[in-house]
């Protein structure tokens, strides 16, 4: 999910494999990353219809969220 604006519109897409999106998670953050630092770029796992945020990229850097244990880990620039 990509947005221009924390509460604004979305630019989404749905990737079967893992691998594939993280690429295109990584490629939204090298094109769209220094737009703005409003920009809010998130990779989202989604699985019985519940929604987790595994990578969120902001103006701050990115974090990381582990899938099932609650905790965030700052990334700093590895983006």
């Amino acid at each position: 999910m990509l947005q221009f604006e924390e509460s604004g519109p979305a630019v989404t897409g749905d990737w079967a494999s893992g691998a594939t999106a993280l690429r295109a998670y990584r490629a939204w953050v090298g094109l769209y990353g220094t737009a703005s630092p409003a920009v809010v770029i998130r990779l989202i796992e989604e699985v019985g219809g519940r929604r987790h945020v595994l990578r969120a990229w902001t103006a701050q850097g990115e974090v990381e969220t582990l899938p099932g244990h609650g905790g965030r880990k700052g990334l700093g620039s590895d983006r």
